[in-house]
């Protein structure tokens, strides 16, 4: 594991995917930094951060000898792995809102961006951006937004977080060709209102109940309506209102 610590950057997604550019870099090499002014988050939005409270990083990660389903399972694995550094910093209410934000409670405290560069049709490279947002306690303007300290009365060092999220990381993303329907089951079981009914709008902008049901290998979330019936959406598809 290589750590790359930097005091401001745009974005420490952008930073090393133009780093692979100039040269070979080895599994899990990790950038973070104190200051982010450019994240960005799922379907385009911007993720905003007051400087030295939260952690942003990236990591880089090679996949091979695996087909493009394998690039949903490293979401899922990813996000297991920010769970699972979360709950051993005794973050309460842990759960995985699809695709790929991470709340406790009904607070988002923290997201994820998996940037991938396809090389082969069984070779990727990924680059893995999370924001979590630690010590920020200022949230205007953002009611479903919350930080480790707010959720929890606590202050955290973002260093050792970013450390335990590492770790946390090397050890599930050495374990997908293994035990991939061993994470995929948990990513499932993680699910954030999984089984409540809950109102969703779709593309159109119409608002609907359903109740999440399950994510697919193929990117999609399974929401079932009020009729019984089974509609899968892609990410683009369809937001929760919560």
């Amino acid at each position: 594991m290589h750590f790359i610590k930097l005091d401001a950057i745009g974005s420490t997604n952008d930073f090393l995917k133009d780093l692979a550019k100039r040269q070979t870099l080895r599994d899990f090499t990790v950038v973070t930094a104190n200051s982010q002014t450019d994240g960005r988050g799922q379907r385009g939005s911007v993720w905003k951060s007051e400087p030295g409270k939260n952690l942003t990083m990236s990591v880089f990660f090679r996949l091979s000898d695996l087909d493009t389903a394998a690039l949903f399972m490293l979401n899922a694995a990813v996000a297991l792995s920010v769970l699972e550094a979360l709950k051993s910093m005794d973050i309460h209410e842990l759960t995985l809102k699809w695709p790929n934000d991470i709340m406790s409670g009904n607070k988002k405290v923290g997201g994820i961006l998996i940037e991938n560069n396809v090389k082969t049709a069984t070779e990727f490279e990924s680059v893995i951006g999370i924001g979590i947002n630690v010590n920020q306690d200022n949230f205007e303007g953002l009611p479903n937004a919350g930080s480790l300290h707010t959720v929890s009365g606590k202050f955290f060092d973002k260093d050792d977080l970013g450390l335990q999220v590492a770790r946390s990381l090397e050890t599930q993303l050495s374990a997908i060709k293994s035990e991939g329907d061993r994470i995929w089951e948990r990513y499932n079981e993680s699910l954030f209102r999984k089984g409540k009914p809950t109102v969703f709008v779709d593309e159109s902008g119409k608002r609907f109940m359903g109740i999440v049901i399950e994510a697919s290998k193929d990117g999609t979330l399974a929401i079932m309506h009020e009729d019984d019936s089974v509609t899968s959406y892609g990410i683009k598809q369809l937001t929760m209102l919560y």
